[in-house]
């Protein structure tokens, strides 16, 4: 046996999967990438799409993905880390610990990768020791982040002067990023597990006719239980106070459950990201995680369209989403009309699952990663795509 890839490795069994998180990707003998992983101990249901995402580049690449594990007193430890960064006026917190086991490199890899989700998680990569001696190539992407709170975030945003590449998922964020971190940041929006939400190759019947998932606008909501309440119409809401803030025993069944859900919805509602919450965004217009969902389960997408240049770039196809004014009584009227076109509804579920097969697979975002890092795909990614084309083919 060769030397082992890090020290004071301690692994944790993703509950009920009967597998080692802290083994390499299944098909490789010697991995290329390493990826430190939360799923261990950040466990809401809005990080489920995260760990997702990292299932997804573990089957594409011959990867290490690193579990990290909190050490003692971790809660409390990163409570009081995150209250300090914010008013560091050292930046030197920015390379602390908040507390978790740390872990140290043992081996070279040609890629150091991150996903990070919400601003908070950066300071975990502090733990994971010689990461910039041992890999090529570092790459930090960030999902979630206003513009409007980039500048007070500059001290979290340090963090990111450490790394080769940024990725960021909120294109209205790219500039003012940048700016912070000192070099040009790059876009990359959302995906998803486009095979696990596909209703194909053996589509369910779809027995709920409503789906409206997390947040929500009220007046829409209140007009919806009226309506369906009248016609006998299965709608499936949210009713969980603290909702994608709830915590998840295994984020692969949660996902898989979710995916189930929403392939035997008709109507799934959608609206841009916050569309609840303008304090917020403060203006600032993306596409949340909602419509790639949406898209890639085949349902008939209702709501808002966000209108911004990027959603008009990865969601350009007829009747993507079918618009309806959450403030007036049309919600009635224009279900009415479709249920009266069941053809219409037909060809919309096929060319939105099709178009999510073609694009919006996490794979593809990898791809991306790839191409900027200067790493070419493996044999498994592009066994991957040619199973998503398939897929498309018979969606079509």
């Amino acid at each position: 046996m060769g030397a082992p890839r890090y020290e004071n490795m301690h692994t944790v069994n993703d509950l009920g999967e009967g597998r080692c998180l802290s083994q390499s990707s299944e098909s490789s003998a010697a991995p290329r990438v390493c990826m430190p992983t939360w799923r261990g101990f950040a466990r809401m249901a809005f990080e489920a799409a995260n760990y997702e995402a990292e299932d997804v580049f573990m089957e594409a690449d011959n990867i290490d993905l690193l579990p990290l594990e909190p050490g003692v007193g971790f809660r409390f430890r990163e409570k009081y880390h995150r209250r300090l960064l914010w008013k560091d006026v050292t930046r030197r917190l920015a390379s602390v610990n908040p507390g978790l086991r740390p872990v140290r490199l043992r081996k070279d890899y040609e890629l150091f990768f991150c996903r990070i989700q919400m601003l908070r998680d950066l300071p975990y990569v502090n733990a994971v020791k010689g990461w910039k001696d041992r890999c090529r190539t570092t790459v930090c992407w960030l999902d979630e982040l206003y513009s409007a709170d980039v500048l007070r975030s500059r001290n979290y945003l340090h963090i990111l002067k450490r790394f080769d590449h940024v990725f960021v998922g909120f294109k209205g964020s790219v500039d003012a990023i940048s700016k912070v971190v000192g070099q040009p940041c790059h876009f990359l929006p959302y995906a998803v597990d486009a095979i696990r939400f596909s209703p194909y190759p053996n589509p369910p019947a779809r027995v709920i006719d409503i789906y409206s998932l997390g947040r929500r606008l009220e007046g829409l909501h209140k007009t919806l239980l009226k309506f369906t309440a009248e016609q006998n119409m299965f709608y499936v809401y949210e009713t969980l106070q603290a909702g994608a803030e709830n915590l998840v025993a295994n984020h692969r069944q949660h996902r898989a459950l979710l995916a189930n859900q929403i392939k035997r919805s008709r109507y799934f509602l959608v609206a841009p990201g916050k569309a609840n919450r303008p304090e917020e965004t403060r203006g600032q217009i993306e596409v949340p995680a909602r419509f790639f969902e949406g898209a890639a389960a085949g349902t008939v997408m209702i709501g808002q369209a966000p209108d911004c240049d990027v959603f008009r770039q990865l969601f350009n196809w007829r009747d993507a989403v079918i618009e309806i004014d959450p403030d007036s009584s049309e919600v009635a009227d224009v279900l009415d009309e479709l249920a009266g076109q069941p053809e219409r509804l037909r060809e919309i579920s096929r060319r939105n699952a099709a178009e999510a097969l073609l694009r919006h697979d996490w794979s593809y975002r990898w791809k991306q990663i790839l191409a900027i890092a200067g790493l070419k795909p493996m044999p498994q990614l592009e066994l991957r795509e040619k199973r998503l084309k398939e897929l498309a083919d018979v969606a079509r």
